[in-house]
């Protein structure tokens, strides 16, 4: 193949990645790898929990880490993609989300990407994004630091995006690009589109009134509120329930607990949330992903974000797991309806 140079990976020691916790909030981007999406992609990296990320104390330019292959052999280099062709693929389908991105390379260091003026405080908003071909989670965004300067009075929310595109190999996207370049390209604009739609979501939601809002967080509000109305039931009241009944069996939390309504509320949301930028992302780039797949992948995330249930209520905590991704296939196709 033209353009795609090869490296001989020498024998060495396997490097060591730090598995860093996860406290922020994050979203991923379309769906989970199965365990045999895993097995067969090349350059994954085996992370016990989809919440630890690999993450090195430096910020490099994207490349494969070869490290856990087999000594001696060859490997096809990756660090081949071009930003603006990126940028151009998410400005066709989007030109709130282009103008998010136009100035951030993908280099992992944060941008300004906008400031505005409310009173005597001046707010600004900073994205990172980073290209890495290593882990098992095809992308993660996190919700907005926010940093507080009463000196210069400004508030600054920081925001990361982290981006995998490991998933190159996946049938149905070599068949619809065979060139290597253009495939790597088409899948980060992808991903990048899926984490963006989150990004606003996240900015909507944490920015005081008073300021513009994107149409992307107003069209989610519309959608967050059309899955808790009456028209959506039993299917939101049956999802709702069954998240109670695995916050019931999470020892983190007590039957007492003042965290357990928000948490539930939380947790549905996230559900919305999640269908909301998978369909905005597959109406844009196609290859779909069926409203099965979504809801099998996410109530496993879902019930990963409330924590453990106690070896004793295994099978009742599976059994309510398989309750739940059945309601919620059935919410995920009545918001289709509609």
């Amino acid at each position: 193949m033209q353009g795609i140079g090869t490296k001989k990976v020498l024998p060495k020691e396997k490097n060591s990645l730090p598995l860093h916790r996860v406290k922020d909030k994050l979203f991923l981007a379309s769906s989970p790898a199965s365990p045999v999406d895993l097995y067969f992609s090349p350059f994954t990296y085996p992370v016990s929990n989809p919440f630890t990320y690999p993450v090195s104390n430096s910020v490099s330019n994207p490349a494969p880490d070869c490290s856990f292959l087999s000594p001696g052999l060859f490997y096809l280099d990756l660090n081949i993609y071009r930003e603006t062709v990126i940028k151009a693929l998410i400005k066709k389908q989007n030109d709130e989300l282009y103008r998010l991105i136009k100035r951030v390379k993908f280099d992992g260091k944060y941008y300004r990407v906008k400031c505005a003026r409310l009173g005597e405080w001046k707010y600004c908003w900073d994205l990172a994004v980073r290209v890495q071909f290593v882990g098992m989670m095809p992308g993660l965004a996190f919700e907005p630091k926010k940093i507080i300067s009463k000196e210069d009075k400004k508030i600054i929310y920081r925001s990361l995006v982290l981006i995998n595109p490991y998933e190159l190999w996946e049938r149905k996207l070599v068949e619809k690009l065979w060139n290597l370049r253009d495939r790597i390209e088409f899948l980060i604009a992808k991903i990048l589109f899926h984490e963006c739609i989150h990004i606003l979501i996240f900015l909507g939601k944490t920015l005081p009134s008073g300021f513009e809002q994107t149409s992307i967080f107003l069209e989610f509000k519309e959608l967050l509120k059309f899955a808790n109305s009456k028209q959506l039931c039993p299917e939101c009241c049956g999802v709702q329930s069954h998240l109670r009944n695995l916050v019931d069996l999470c020892p983190d939390f007590s039957k007492q607990s003042e965290e357990k309504p928000y948490l539930v509320t939380e947790l549905y949301e996230f559900l919305i949330h999640e269908k909301y930028s998978i369909k905005k992302t597959d109406l844009a780039f196609g290859l779909p992903c069926s409203n099965r797949k979504i809801s099998q992948n996410y109530v496993k995330l879902a019930a990963l974000k409330m924590g453990l249930c106690m070896e004793f209520n295994k099978k009742i905590w599976k059994k309510e797991i398989n309750r739940l991704q059945m309601d919620l296939e059935k919410l995920y196709d009545r918001i289709d309806d509609n």
